[in-house]
């Protein structure tokens, strides 16, 4: 009985973390598009700037494409998405890192790409 009260208790903690990592990427990706959050071009390292075939709003579109369809595999698949999103925050912090402005910012998306990483490894465990 003790057992079946932990792992229900342990699934209800992964999908809190999957409603937000879903959500968070969901909402990040959209705002690619509608501007409500930020002007995300800004984020954009100057030295990675340099290296695209295109616009740095070009750029923010395809990465607001991603990180919709990475929010909807979190829903769909937790642990393939928690891995996903992982990648993908642990990616823009070492992106915010080679400016000179927003080293806070690439320390929560580090701390996020943890916690994201932490959710795919307990819904693995969930899933057994």
């Amino acid at each position: 009985m003790e057992t079946h009260n932990q792992i229900r208790s342990i699934k209800s903690i992964g999908v809190l973390l999957q409603y937000t990592y879903g959500i968070l990427a969901i909402a990040a990706g959209t705002d690619k598009f509608i501007h409500i959050l930020t002007d995300w071009e800004k984020y954009l390292s100057p030295a990675i700037a340099g290296l695209l075939p295109f616009s740095p709003h070009t750029f923010m579109v395809i990465v607001g494409i991603i990180e919709i369809i990475a929010g909807i595999v979190v829903f769909i698949r937790p642990v393939l998405g928690g891995f996903i999103v992982s990648a993908w925050l642990t990616l823009i912090a070492f992106n915010l890192l080679l400016g000179t402005e927003f080293h806070d910012i690439a320390v929560r998306d580090l701390v996020m790409a943890i916690g994201a990483y932490s959710m795919a490894k307990l819904w693995k465990i969930v899933k057994g």
